[in-house]
C-alpha cells in the first residue's frame, strides 16, 4: 500500500499537469492514524467531486462497545459522526482553491431527523467515512501544492476531530445514542398499548418557518401539555417514565378555530415516524412507523388503480375497478392515494382537509338532495372511514374544522385551543346526537380486500443516450429515472434528499425482482428484507455516501409516480 509520502510526492509531480493526471493517485495509502481510499477522480475541476473514504480502526478510534452495541445506538452514533464530519469539512473545505468545485470538501449533511444513513459505517472493526472533494485547479491544470493542502493538512484534521473517541464530548454523545434508543423504544410500544402515536408533554411542535425545520422559540411559544384523560405513561431504557398524550388505534379527529395548532399537531404528527435529535422539539413525538399522508395530487398519472370503494360508475362507463388516467382530479387522485397506500401497507391515515380534495371528504344533505347518489359517482371518505377501521384494521387521524358530520363516525375528538389540545369527545358526541345528520350514509359494500397489483418490468427503462442506467436525485422532490421524471413534491414524509437518492436507486433494484407474476407488496418486501440483511449498500453500485434511510411506504408512492408505469391486476 502506498504512503502518506507516496500522495504528497504524486501531488508535486503532476502538479500544473492536465486535469486527468489526477488519476494518477486512485488508490489507498496508508495515513498512519487512518487508511486513505480514493475511489472515483472527478472528469474536470466543474465535474461531480471525487469520491473518497477513509478507514479508522476501532481499537485506534476507542468507541466504547456500548456506543453501537444495538442497531439504534449504533444509527445514533453514525448520524452524529456523520454531523462532526460535515462540520468540520465545512470549516476547512470552504477554502477558495481554484476553478468549479476545487477546495470542496463535503460529506451528506443530516437535518433534524436521525436516518441511518451511508456517510459512515460503523463496526467492532474499523469506522468507514464515506465523503466528497473537489480536487483543485487553475483553468484544466492540477493545483497540486493546494491539494497537498487538502490531504495532508485538512483532511487529517477534520477525520482527527470527528472520528476518535478522544476529540468528541463524552455527554454529547451518550446523550444522541440514548434519545434516539428511547425514541425507538417508545415506537416499538405503541401497538403494545394500542396506540397509533404519542406526544410527550412539553414537546416543542411549531417550526421556525416554512424553510427552517428547527423549533421555534420565544416566549409565544406553548409546550403541549396532554389533555389528563388522554395521558399515558411510557417506560424508556434511558430516560425512565415518559407522560405525555396517546393517540390510540381508531379514528381521531382534530378540530378547532384556524390558527390554534391543528396543522402543526399532524405535521409533528406525520414526522413522529421518524426519530429526531435533542433540542428539536418533536424528539419524543412518536408515531405507527405505517402511518401515511394522504392528500389531493390534481394532474399525477394513475395507473391500474382500483378506486372503486370511493369512486364508481363514472360517464361514459369507465371502470373505476381498473382505473388508469393520465391527469387525475382532485378526488380520484385522493381516492387512487388512499388505495396505493393501502396496498403498500399503510396501517394510519393522516389527513389534512386543508390538502384534501372537498367533494372527496364530504357530501351534505342539501348537496345530497339536489344532486342524487344515483348522479354522483363519488363516495366520501366519511362513508368509508368507518370501514378502513373496521374491516382493514386502519386507523385515521383527521384534521377537520369545516364538517361535524365527522362527530358521527369519529372514536375521539381532540380540540385545539390556543395550541392546547382538549379531549372534547363527549360534547362532539353529544352535539351529534342533539343535531342528528340528516345526510345519507352512501358507502355500500365492502371495502376489501384491496385488490393487488403487478408490475410490468418491461415499463421501467432507467437508460438514456449510451447509458443503460442512468438515474439522477436533482433535489428531494425530483428523481430522473432514465428518460422520466417523478414528482414526488407532494409525497410529505420525505425530509432529506438523500432519501430520494436512495428511492430512485431501490426502483432500479425493485426491478430486478420483477418477473410479471409477483405484486408490488411481494416486491417491496423482498427488497425490505435485503435492506435488512445488508443495509443500503445493497441497493448495489459503487460506495456511495449519500443515500438515507426510505419507507417502501415512500418507494411506492415514487412507483406509482413513473409515468411510464404498467401495471395488471391479480384478482
Amino acid at each position: 500500500m502506498r504512503t502518506e509520502r507516496d500522495l504528497g510526492s504524486d501531488l508535486a509531480r503532476i502538479d500544473g499537469k492536465g486535469y486527468r493526471a489526477y488519476r494518477d493517485i486512485q488508490g489507498e495509502y496508508d495515513m498512519g492514524e487512518y487508511t486513505l481510499s480514493i475511489d472515483h477522480v472527478q472528469g474536470d475541476p466543474f465535474a461531480a467531486p471525487s469520491r473518497i473514504r477513509v478507514f479508522v480502526d476501532m481499537e485506534a478510534a476507542a468507541f466504547p462497545d456500548d456506543t453501537y452495541n444495538n442497531l439504534s445506538r449504533e444509527i445514533a452514533l453514525r448520524d452524529l459522526l456523520t454531523r462532526h464530519f460535515s462540520m468540520n469539512a465545512r470549516g476547512a473545505g470552504g477554502k477558495s482553491r481554484g476553478m468549479g468545485k476545487s477546495g470542496l470538501i463535503g460529506m451528506d449533511t443530516p437535518g433534524q431527523e436521525v436516518l441511518e444513513r451511508t456517510s459512515i459505517l460503523v463496526s467492532g472493526s474499523h469506522i468507514e467515512a464515506r465523503f466528497l472533494m473537489g480536487l483543485p485547479a487553475f483553468g484544466r491544470r492540477i493545483a497540486g501544492r493546494q491539494a497537498a493542502e487538502m490531504f495532508l493538512k485538512d483532511l487529517p484534521m477534520i477525520v482527527r476531530n470527528s472520528l476518535f473517541f478522544k476529540s468528541l464530548d463524552r455527554k454529547e454523545i451518550y446523550d444522541h445514542i440514548q434519545q434516539n434508543e428511547d425514541s425507538g423504544h417508545i415506537r416499538s410500544l405503541l401497538g403494545k398499548k394500542d396506540l397509533i402515536a404519542f406526544v410527550a408533554n412539553e414537546s416543542i411542535l411549531p417550526r421556525r418557518s416554512g424553510i427552517d425545520d428547527r423549533q421555534m422559540g420565544g416566549d409565544d411559544v406553548v409546550p403541549f401539555l396532554s389533555p389528563p384523560d388522554l395521558e399515558v405513561t411510557l417506560n424508556t431504557p434511558n430516560r425512565g417514565d415518559i407522560t405525555g398524550m396517546g393517540i390510540p388505534r381508531g379514528i381521531t379527529l382534530i378540530v378547532g378555530g384556524g390558527y390554534h395548532g391543528k396543522s402543526t399537531l399532524l405535521s409533528a404528527i406525520e414526522l413522529g415516524i421518524y426519530d429526531h435529535i435533542l433540542g428539536d422539539g418533536r424528539e419524543l413525538v412518536i408515531t405507527d412507523p405505517s402511518a401515511v399522508k394522504i392528500r389531493a395530487e390534481d394532474g399525477r398519472r394513475v395507473e391500474n388503480v382500483d378506486i372503486s370503494p370511493f369512486i364508481s360508475d363514472l360517464p361514459l362507463g369507465k371502470d373505476t375497478g381498473s382505473f388508469s388516467t393520465e391527469d387525475a382530479s382532485g378526488s380520484t387522485s385522493q381516492a387512487a392515494n388512499i388505495i396505493e397506500a393501502l396496498e403498500a401497507g399503510a396501517g394510519t391515515l393522516l389527513i389534512d382537509e386543508d390538502t384534501s380534495a372537498t367533494n372527496f371528504m364530504i357530501r351534505d344533505h342539501r348537496m345530497q338532495e339536489l344532486v342524487t347518489k344515483d348522479k354522483e359517482p363519488i363516495t366520501p371518505f366519511i362513508d368509508r372511514v368507518r370501514q378502513l377501521h373496521d374491516e382493514l384494521a386502519v386507523s385515521t387521524i383527521l384534521v377537520i374544522g369545516g364538517s361535524g358530520d365527522y362527530f358521527d363516525v369519529a372514536d375521539l375528538v381532540i380540540c385545539m385551543e390556543g395550541y392546547v389540545p382538549m379531549n372534547r369527545t363527549s360534547e362532539a358526541r353529544e352535539i351529534a346526537e342533539r343535531y342528528r345528520a340528516e345526510r345519507v350514509t352512501e358507502g355500500k359494500g365492502t371495502i376489501s380486500p384491496i385488490t393487488p397489483r403487478i408490475p410490468i418490468p418491461s415499463s421501467f427503462d432507467p437508460s438514456r443516450g449510451r447509458r443503460d442506467v442512468k438515474i439522477t436525485t436533482r433535489d428531494i422532490s425530483t428523481i430522473s429515472f432514465g428518460n422520466d421524471t417523478i414528482d414526488l413534491s407532494r409525497i410529505e414524509q420525505m425530509v432529506h434528499r438523500s432519501q430520494t437518492k436512495a428511492i430512485g436507486d431501490a426502483i432500479h433494484r425493485a426491478t430486478m425482482m420483477m418477473d410479471g407474476k409477483r405484486t408490488l407488496k411481494e416486491v417491496l418486501d423482498e427488497l425490505d428484507d435485503r435492506l435488512d440483511e445488508g443495509g443500503l449498500d445493497a441497493l448495489g453500485g459503487p460506495p456511495s455516501g449519500d443515500r438515507a434511510y426510505f419507507r417502501s411506504l415512500e418507494l411506492a408512492c415514487a412507483i406509482n409516480r413513473l409515468r411510464t408505469l404498467e401495471m395488471k391486476q391479480r384478482r
